[in-house]
């Protein structure tokens, strides 16, 4: 799993309360078994018309946010079923981090196991983020998980609290084996006694 410590790029707004996972990934791109390929189909029902071409009003088609590394969403992202594949298709869009008000419970264990660090902040915060953004033409910002601050074009910035425990697996790059091997020699002392 990748690293986060500090990661800058355009932030992408995306104003939409309810994100499900299906419309993160529709399930007819879960057919594979691994995650290679999905950040093809991140949001496709929104990203592209049924003829298959890109729908140039959709944020992430517009070029400043083609390689956007954030999304500033709304209310309970990522909710709906427990697929992972819908935080796959995010990181493997690019996305690092999703900044909203709320997220679905089980997106969210999903996201910490995968790397993608999700920042709560309130509607209003959320709100005045997305704005801003645009107005500064989705000018770069940066996401410093070690200071827990986000950093705006304009120099303004924005503190944000995480779990301590989340923050160290995000900032170690721990999967959940990559945990468990922190505990190799326990456990091959532990083998070799039985």
């Amino acid at each position: 799993m990748e690293k986060f410590v500090r990661v800058r790029g355009a932030a992408a707004p995306l104003p939409l309360a309810n994100v499900d996972t299906d419309m993160i990934i529709p399930a007819r791109f879960m057919k594979g078994l691994t995650r290679e390929g999905l950040g093809a189909h991140l949001f496709q029902e929104l990203r592209f018309a049924p003829d298959g071409g890109e729908r140039p009003d959709f944020i992430l088609n517009r070029p400043a946010c083609r390689k956007a590394r954030f999304l500033i969403a709304d209310r309970n992202f990522g909710c709906g079923s427990s697929r992972e594949h819908a935080v796959w298709a995010l990181t493997g869009f690019g996305i690092r981090c999703v900044i909203a008000p709320g997220f679905g419970d089980i997106f969210a264990g999903n996201a910490r196991k995968n790397g993608l660090l999700l920042i709560r902040l309130s509607d209003a915060i959320c709100e005045r983020l997305r704005s801003e953004v645009a107005l500064a033409q989705y000018a770069p910002i940066a996401v410093d998980l070690e200071a827990q601050h986000i950093a705006l074009a304009s120099g303004e910035t924005i503190a944000f609290a995480i779990d301590p425990g989340d923050r160290r697996i995000l900032m170690e790059g721990l999967d959940d084996i990559g945990r468990t091997l922190r505990h190799k020699e326990a456990i091959d002392a532990f083998e070799s006694s039985l």
